[in-house]
């Protein structure tokens, strides 16, 4: 009786890419979305992002993955139907929807604004829905999310270098605001330059703050100065290097979601400075205490933004010219750009084009 509720419940014949089991391989998958309900705002995909948690969970490598998965949280499109009690948004609208389409709502964080630390928070793509069914992302043609969770893309922004902005520019944008790094003449460092750390270069340098990037690759130097237009590059690996840049720096983002050591980072802070961890290495990282008490300088942590930072995160985006470097892919390209993505091989975000190759 249960499944066959829901399935009334669900009864808008959806199509998109699943992963079936923990090889991470996808294909083609038809399912269903609920109707849309009177706060509800139904949308056809037209961009996704391919983020780096897509790889986890289509592998289960956080051990939560629930097969089917349809992948995809960085989703950008055009909406074609709204609620009887939608207010925000009018058939026509460019819309996306990033890591989360639910929250509970009622628990502080939720009141604060804060729906992506909410301890009932509903994921975009492989979490469990208020009735029990599972969440599909935007590597399908068309969605339906609460109106609560839908951000408003400006006109002038472009969807497809736009759509990485949902994960990826807010993962690094709430974190320059929250720990106050976002003051024109700070230094900040940015540790890592990939799908994460070009965008928060960009995201500092709006903000009129000086920053460095920070790699164990020489060769992303070029590409930071120049492309990007970091004012100074370091090489981690570089001992004299790291030296001369000693207690420089008011804060770093750090984007690097594998082992690596902390210390020399925090040497980098002036006193009073903050390390802010952003990738997530899968196991512990070595904290070094002493350093921590001789400088008073915090380590910390940011996950995403709160849907109105997000929207506001969006808007700076516009205002600033402010997009990811991006290679569009059609869906069938998929599962290469997927083993690409695993060995870092891209610059710096695939985008799906969904609205021109989606077949069903």
């Amino acid at each position: 009786m249960a499944a066959k509720s829901c399935q009334e419940g669900h009864p808008t014949e959806a199509f998109g890419w699943a992963a079936r089991d923990q090889s991470g391989v996808l294909s083609p998958f038809k399912f269903s979305r609920r109707a849309t309900g009177e706060k509800d705002v139904a949308f056809k995909v037209l961009f996704c992002g391919i983020c780096h948690s897509d790889l986890h969970m289509i592998k289960n490598e956080w051990g939560i993955s629930s097969y089917p998965v349809v992948p995809g949280h960085e989703i950008v499109g055009e909406v074609t139907g709204v609620g009887s009690k939608v207010d925000k948004f009018k058939v026509g609208d460019k819309v996306g929807v990033g890591y989360m389409v639910g929250s509970c709502q009622s628990c502080d964080s939720c009141h604060d604004d804060l729906e992506n630390y909410c301890p009932e928070t509903i994921v975009t793509s492989g979490g469990k829905y208020h009735d029990g069914a599972t969440t599909y992302g935007g590597f399908s043609d068309i969605m339906v999310a609460d109106e609560h969770y839908v951000i408003r893309i400006p006109e002038n922004l472009p969807l497809d270098a736009g759509a990485p902005l949902l994960c990826a520019g807010i993962t690094v944008y709430s974190p320059l605001k929250y720990y106050g790094l976002d003051k024109p003449g700070m230094h900040v460092g940015v540790v890592g330059l990939g799908g994460l750390g070009h965008v928060a270069v960009k995201f500092a340098k709006a903000m009129g703050i000086k920053v460095t990037v920070i790699s164990t690759s020489p060769k992303k130097k070029q590409e930071a100065l120049e492309h990007l237009g970091a004012h100074s590059f370091l090489v981690s690996r570089d001992p004299d290097q790291m030296q001369a840049a000693i207690g420089t720096m008011d804060g770093i983002i750090d984007t690097v979601s594998t082992m690596h050591p902390l210390f020399p980072l925090i040497g980098l802070l002036k006193t009073q400075g903050k390390l802010v961890l952003v990738g997530a290495p899968e196991k512990p990282l070595e904290l070094p205490v002493f350093p921590l008490i001789m400088g008073r300088k915090i380590v910390g942590g940011s996950s995403i933004g709160g849907i109105k930072e997000t929207q506001e995160m969006i808007d700076f985006a516009a205002k600033n010219n402010i997009t990811a470097d991006v290679e569009v892919i059609p869906m069938d390209y998929v599962n290469t750009a997927l083993e690409r993505l695993s060995k870092s091989d891209v610059r710096y975000r695939f985008v799906i084009d969904i609205g021109n190759t989606l077949k069903n």
